[in-house]
């Protein structure tokens, strides 16, 4: 296990045909400034990338990863200011892939919890490692720190997920 891989932790189950992952982070940080990081358009490209939320029941995703990643055009599904939101990872044709974040207050710190529903599809561990990277690019930006997609991170967080994934399944 490397360095980098003793770091990485998260949660996953299997239902109905789809892979829960749970990843958490404490914060040294306000709710307040968590939701502003999870929601305004120019901090968005700060961590995850250059695009739009509208933080409202209904309002709209959109993101673009540019040659990175596919574009992302979905719905808000649930949004509560400072503690929850909800939508789609996901656009066009491709499959459903919720996810929620939700911020607990602990004290002067936040609890930012992110809860993805994948299929259970070869993409699962990518999914995880990638979510995994942004988190720290999040945690890099809230200290107005701007960094780039931590690409060993995301190599370290692969594996681990992979391993996981195979422990879960022959459990």
């Amino acid at each position: 296990m490397s360095a980098d891989e003793e770091f990485i932790d998260g949660q996953i189950r299997f239902e109905t045909g789809r892979v829960l992952v749970h990843l958490e982070r404490l914060l040294d940080h306000p709710p307040e400034a968590v939701w502003n990081m999870l929601t305004d358009s120019v901090h968005l490209a700060n961590w995850l990338a250059a695009g739009s939320l509208e933080a409202r029941e209904g309002g709209r995703v959109q993101l673009d990863f540019g040659n990175s990643g596919m574009p992302i055009d979905c719905t808000i599904t649930a949004c509560r200011p400072h503690r929850l939101l909800s939508y789609s990872w996901s656009s066009g044709d491709a499959p459903e892939r919720p996810l929620t974040w939700e911020i607990l207050r602990e004290g002067v710190c936040t609890r930012l919890c992110l809860t993805l529903s994948l299929p259970d599809d070869e993409v699962v561990p990518i999914a995880c490692a990638g979510w995994d990277a942004h988190l720290e690019m999040l945690m890099a930006a809230l200290e107005g720190i701007s960094i780039h997609f931590p690409a060993a991170r995301f190599r370290a967080a692969r594996s681990h997920f992979e391993k996981l994934l195979k422990e879960k399944m022959a459990a």
